[in-house]
């Protein structure tokens, strides 16, 4: 269960921010993450189309979400507030018993589409003939090296 609520959080960082996908990281957490990776041209330009499906399927998850949220009865920023608060111990928000309910009800709904949109980025990924965990090892490296971001950015300039 908490996998799963770790898994929901993630999700909606990534579909409800509109926008780039811009994380916050400590100094320390990017010396964690700096990866050392040869990228031939190829597999960068594979990266770049998975990249971009990515981001595509991105805005159809952001408006599905946004729908099964206000289908539910509330306002996108309020669920966020108490989605928020909900997993952070140190984050109080007042909320009445109804949109608890509400909340909840609206978080089974959204968990349970979990699984096909992670078949899909899986799916989207692997069409361009890279592998999951070299797609994530791919993105890591991209934020810390400023010369294969410079590569990324113009061969998706190119298209």
């Amino acid at each position: 269960m908490l996998k799963s609520k770790k898994i929901a959080g993630l999700l909606f960082a990534f579909a409800l921010m509109a926008g780039t996908a811009a994380v916050a990281q400590t100094p320390a957490m990017q010396q964690q993450q700096e990866v050392d990776v040869d990228v031939s041209d190829a597999e960068l330009s594979k990266f770049a189309k998975a990249y971009q499906g990515l981001r595509m399927m991105n805005q159809q998850v952001n408006q599905k979400m946004m729908k099964t949220v206000q289908d539910g009865g509330m306002e996108v920023q309020r669920f966020n507030e108490i989605h928020q608060a909900s997993q952070d111990p140190n984050k109080e928000v007042e909320a009445s018993e109804e949109e608890l309910e509400q909340h909840a009800a609206i978080l089974s709904e959204i968990e349970g589409m979990q699984g096909e949109f992670q078949k899909k980025m899986e799916t989207t990924i692997k069409d361009q003939g890279l592998t999951v965990e070299r797609y994530q090892k791919l993105a890591m490296a991209l934020q810390s090296d400023q010369e294969l971001q410079s590569r990324l950015q113009k061969m998706m300039q190119q298209g």
